[in-house]
């Protein structure tokens, strides 16, 4: 899941205190030690947006469960298929309520556009896929082409990040690619030798493989990468739930009993991968064996984001040392942090 430090413009949103959208969701966490009573008024549409990938799935089935049907009557899912698209929706108003790459929300939020996370729905989903055998570490990659899908934006920058902690800046041929189905359908060709690759991705790629004949692997997890490098816990804090003030405006009080819902469905998606994996099939226009197979390797997680604060905050800097401006040139302040 990606993102981006291109120039972003202000787009003016309807004013709400902060303070005061923050103080309502508060209140709603404490009012949740009984989850089946709602003190909320119900959206008439809950529009939910998100990738495809992992937290889409977690997504797709508190929709398909009626997880969030007490929150609305009318619940949707739609899927952006890349970051130009969902920074599009942002910006113009359409997508209020999506899961987007940490970073890119950071960025927006630190250009002044009215935005805010929710929490975090995976701890990272990026690896390396290769030929079994033929690549082991960072250092095996020095020479090799490997395909990198949605150059400039969260995996990329992540994967910079760590060849020049390693040393290796430049040493590998890194070719930029549209999409992650692409990059995988190279490996698969042979005109590259590795490729950087998210869940699903990551899981069509090795099942393709093995149809071809070929061992695919992931043969490098980079969250373990980045635990070795940062001296910190395997994690990267992705993607999460994002909010703008639009949606704060007339839906604050609901993120409270959203986040409750969502970490229910979390945990359900986990238990029965191939049931979640069945309601997100058509959301994604992905096969549900795929989708199931991935779920494993997605770590999916649903943390309140001042939760997630310090694992953030850790990534971020991570992927401004090269250049703050990809993080609107700061970490976000408290304000970012909606619950």
């Amino acid at each position: 899941m990606p993102l981006s430090h291109r120039p972003l413009g202000r787009h003016p949103l309807p004013p709400v205190s902060r303070r005061a959208v923050l103080a309502g969701a508060g209140a709603m966490a404490t009012m949740l030690a009984a989850p089946a009573i709602l003190h909320a008024a119900p959206l008439a549409r809950l529009a939910l947006f998100g990738p495809p990938a992992g937290p889409s799935i977690t997504l797709a089935h508190a929709v398909a469960s009626g997880a969030l049907k007490d929150l609305s009557a009318q619940v949707t899912l739609s899927v952006w298929r890349n970051p130009d698209e969902l920074r599009a929706g942002l910006t113009s108003g359409a997508i209020d309520l999506s899961v987007v790459p940490v970073q890119t929300a950071a960025n927006l939020y630190n250009r002044g556009m009215g935005l805010g996370l929710v929490n975090t729905m995976t701890d990272g989903l990026l690896s390396i896929v290769a030929e079994a055998g033929k690549i082991g570490d960072f250092a095996a990659l020095e020479g090799r082409r490997l395909a990198v899908p949605f150059v400039n934006d969260t995996p990329d920058l992540v994967l910079q990040a760590l060849l020049t902690r390693r040393g290796m800046a430049g040493k590998v041929e890194l070719l930029p690619i549209g999409s992650p189905i692409e990059a995988a359908q190279m490996l698969l060709a042979g005109q590259v030798e590795a490729a950087l690759l998210a869940e699903p991705a990551a899981s069509i790629a090795i099942m393709r493989g093995r149809v071809a004949g070929k061992g695919f692997a992931r043969v490098i997890d980079l969250q373990e990468e980045w635990g070795k490098q940062g001296g910190v816990a395997p994690i990267l804090p992705q993607a999460g739930l994002a909010a703008t003030d639009a949606f704060l405006a007339h839906g604050a009080d609901l993120l409270a009993p959203l986040q409750a819902a969502l970490l229910r469905a979390n945990a359900e998606v986990l238990a029965d991968p191939v049931r979640a994996a069945t309601a997100a099939a058509g959301p994604l226009e992905m096969p549900a064996p795929v989708l199931a197979l991935s779920v494993p390797h997605s770590r999916l997680a649903v943390r309140p984001a001042t939760a997630a604060r310090p694992a953030i905050e850790a990534v971020l800097a991570l992927m401004a040392e090269a250049d703050p401006a990809i993080i609107g040139g700061k970490l976000p302040d408290a304000g970012f942090y909606l619950l």
